[in-house]
């Protein structure tokens, strides 16, 4: 997947840009508050239709402007796709491909598979399950449409249930008959789900290790492991036994919205042992997996989004970084930093055909 050209309108701090790209490496240099990450926020909306950043689609709109707009021409294979994205102050988010509305945003995830490295990857060390869970269905929606609409409906259904179940107690009253009403498809689709993380990861994880090993030299042995409540029980016993419990807290207590991914760095969890160094080699190790399985499930290849990777790593990994996917044909890259004459030493002689913008 190519993208020939961008064209930001009113999107952030940009009120207008367009781009000629390169099929190969792009950079965007510039101070800091210049909109380099915006111009990669952007290219990441292309993929999945909503910013990385995780801010709401109107506070995208700059100041004082009624509406963004984010154009697109991908080169897919031997097809020229044009992709718009428009959000207006006043109403919803619209996706278009070659000039026709997707029925559902889900639709679109998939045709343009993304991968971001970003300083704030160190969140899904530090952070909560939450973020790694939402890392997981991120990387899996991108390789199965499927996938993304089951899990839609699963969290619809947990809501329902868990609205019952605070007007249970709310009313002071109990009918377990109708809880059983949201139990049968939470179950189905929760165990779909649970069987395609648990395969996914089972791939993911021996080829995070050979980059790891790669990055770091093999001084260490790094590990992804998936951990759910179901690995340990069938989803409805998980559901009875903890009914009582459920009927307490109010809420659905067990389940595939627990599950969580374990980071590990020789059998223990890299956030306790890891250095800054070793953590953000077992990012960029995780991110670089990401984009070789999604080309291997989907025969894609993503674009793949390097914001301020300077900061993360010293010249000498950078370039490292930078021959390493450019030898393993990763596709289009995408970079940010502050200085030009740093990118362009590095960038330049991997790539002759790569571009720097200035911003």
């Amino acid at each position: 997947m190519i993208i020939k050209k961008l064209s930001l309108y009113n999107f952030k701090n940009h009120d207008e840009q367009k781009f000629d790209l390169s099929p190969q490496i792009n950079c965007f240099v510039g101070n800091n508050g210049a909109g380099k990450t915006n111009i990669l926020d952007a290219l990441y909306y292309l993929s999945v239709g909503k910013s990385f950043l995780g801010s709401s689609d109107i506070l995208n709109i700059k100041n004082g402007e009624d509406f963004f707009s984010i154009d697109a021409e991908v080169l897919s294979d031997e097809n020229e796709d044009v992709i718009k994205i428009s959000q207006p102050k006043e109403g919803k988010k619209i996706i278009r491909k070659n000039g026709k509305n997707y029925d559902r945003m889900a639709d679109h995830i998939g045709y343009l598979p993304s991968v971001m490295i970003s300083p704030y990857d160190s969140n899904l060390i530090s952070d909560s399950g939450e973020s790694r869970r939402k890392f997981l269905d991120s990387m899996i929606s991108q390789t199965d449409s499927e996938y993304l609409f089951d899990l839609i409906q699963y969290q619809k259904t947990i809501q329902q249930r868990n609205a019952l179940l605070k007007y249970f107690a709310k009313n002071r009253i109990w009918e377990r008959d109708s809880l059983e009403i949201y139990d049968e498809p939470i179950v189905k689709l929760g165990t779909k789900i649970f069987e395609k993380r648990s395969n996914f990861v089972s791939k993911l994880n021996p080829v995070v290790s050979q980059f790891y090993e790669v990055i770091s030299g093999g001084k260490e042995t790094v590990r992804v492991q998936y951990a759910s409540h179901l690995s340990e029980d069938s989803f409805q016993n998980l559901l009875d036994k903890n009914i009582e419990k459920d009927r307490v807290l109010t809420y659905t207590s067990q389940g595939i919205h627990k599950d969580d991914l374990l980071f590990e760095m020789d059998s223990q969890l890299i956030k306790k042992i890891g250095s800054q160094g070793q953590q953000k080699s077992f990012l960029i190790s995780l991110k670089l997996a990401q984009m070789n399985l999604i080309k291997q499930l989907t025969n894609k290849t993503p674009i793949l989004l390097l914001d301020d990777i300077f900061d993360k790593l010293d010249d000498l990994r950078v370039a490292q970084l930078i021959n390493l996917v450019n030898k393993e044909n990763f596709g289009q890259i995408f970079i940010t930093d502050t200085h030009r004459e740093r990118t362009e030493n590095i960038v330049k002689k991997i790539n002759e055909e790569s571009i720097i913008f200035e911003i």
